[in-house]
């Protein structure tokens, strides 16, 4: 926990661990968190340090009244896990649906900021004023003003979603599989797409949270069949579920899939407990037992490693990076979309003088021919979906 912590500060430009303490705490709703002894030590530490310039307090959330005692007694800027986790995701984001999705998730935040900032006017006597003549207090009047914002975001946001919703139509229309590729943060999910797919346009970046906007990229299986690989937002363990509840929109990407794909940095030291934390997060999303049940996991980074064997006998070992293992793991895929979305590959000898073989380049992804020009016939190679499957067996049955 404390290298995660000390791993998210880092990501950030600018932004230095000066030093870093392991304390045990209260309940996160009381004013202090801290018992007596364990506040003073920390005050202390604080104070003596050169160059503290701001303090994270590795909690979920602090309450308004905490961040306030806290700033007062030592005169930094103080962050919780939501705020810091916010804004590494405020400079990661790219698109409009990401920088939606992370205003929304900044709402509370500012309600927080605004009840500190009343406290203060009350202790003033300004807290109680009323402003013109509606009879509203300038508390209510910024309340009132953050539901609006709240209100007009997400109306932006539902637009998306269903826009989102046609994309996803379109490639069900055009029977293209999907296929979800998650994982813990920087785990490598964007760099295995690249070398799968070969897209240029991909950038990996070693840090955390560096994939906010779900992109998706086509590629091909050994058998030609194109795929769609969806690259996700990356996992963290405590994660605040208000974050998880404002991204819960781009996440719809991976219960519409057709197969899922779970890749973990085997050569980091907490490995097992962030496969834990990502099925966790995947069962509370409500993913279908279905997508559960025939998900690939991906064994990353094992260059990082001398020598590695896995524990898990149906695992892909991999180096996304040398692009090791790839040809296995594409096997897998395939052997999976297959199931999952009732295609079938198929070697069909096709009568050269029928429509058959014309059928066949309309309603099926025909991956080669063999021609006998003697018989007048030829073997053709397809992958024909479950949609055109009952067709298929009329017009050959009928020949």
């Amino acid at each position: 926990m404390m290298a995660e912590a000390e791993g998210l500060v880092n990501t950030l430009d600018n932004w230095t661990v000066v030093d870093k303490i392991i304390l045990s705490t209260k309940t996160p709703e009381k004013k202090k968190i801290f018992g007596k002894g364990n506040f003073q030590l920390l005050t202390g530490k604080i104070r003596g340090t050169p160059g503290v310039t701001a303090v994270f307090v590795n909690v979920d959330r602090l309450s308004s009244v905490s961040e306030r005692e806290f700033e007062e007694t030592w005169g930094v800027k103080v962050f919780d896990r939501y705020s810091v986790v916010l804004h590494i995701f405020r400079c990661n984001a790219r698109t409009k649906e990401a920088k939606l999705q992370i205003s929304l998730a900044e709402i509370p935040l500012l309600r927080s900021r605004l009840k500190n900032d009343m406290a203060d006017l009350d202790q003033q006597g300004g807290g109680a004023r009323y402003i013109g003549g509606s009879g509203e207090t300038l508390y209510e009047v910024q309340q009132r003003l953050l539901k609006e914002r709240e209100t007009r975001i997400r109306s932006a946001l539902e637009k998306l979603r269903r826009k989102r919703h046609l994309l996803r139509s379109q490639r069900k229309h055009r029977e293209f599989p999907t296929v979800s590729v998650l994982g813990y943060t920087n785990c490598g999910k964007t760099t295995l797409i690249k070398a799968l797919t070969g897209d240029s346009g991909l950038q990996p970046r070693n840090q955390l949270f560096a994939t906010l906007d779900v992109t998706v990229h086509a590629g091909q299986l050994p058998s030609h069949m194109t795929v769609l690989y969806v690259d996700t937002i990356g996992f963290l363990s405590q994660l605040p579920h208000q974050l998880i509840d404002s991204f819960s929109a781009t996440l719809e990407d991976i219960i519409h899939s057709d197969l899922l794909v779970h890749v973990r940095d085997v050569s980091h030291p907490e490995t097992v407990n962030q496969k834990a934390n990502v099925l966790n997060v995947l069962r509370n999303l409500q993913i279908p037992h279905r997508l559960l049940d025939s998900m690939i996991e991906v064994h990353n980074k094992i260059d990082l490693l001398g020598s590695y064997e896995s524990s898990e006998p149906c695992a892909v070992l991999i180096s996304a990076l040398q692009q090791r293992g790839l040809d296995e793991l594409k096997r897998a895929v395939e052997q999976e979309v297959v199931k999952s979305t009732g295609k079938q590959i198929l070697d069909l000898r096709v009568n050269l003088s029928s429509p058959q073989l014309s059928w066949l380049y309309k309603e099926a992804t025909v991956q080669d021919v063999q021609v006998n020009a003697e018989e007048g016939s030829a073997v053709v190679k397809v992958i024909i979906s479950a949609a055109a499957h009952g067709r298929y067996k009329k017009l050959f049955e009928s020949r």
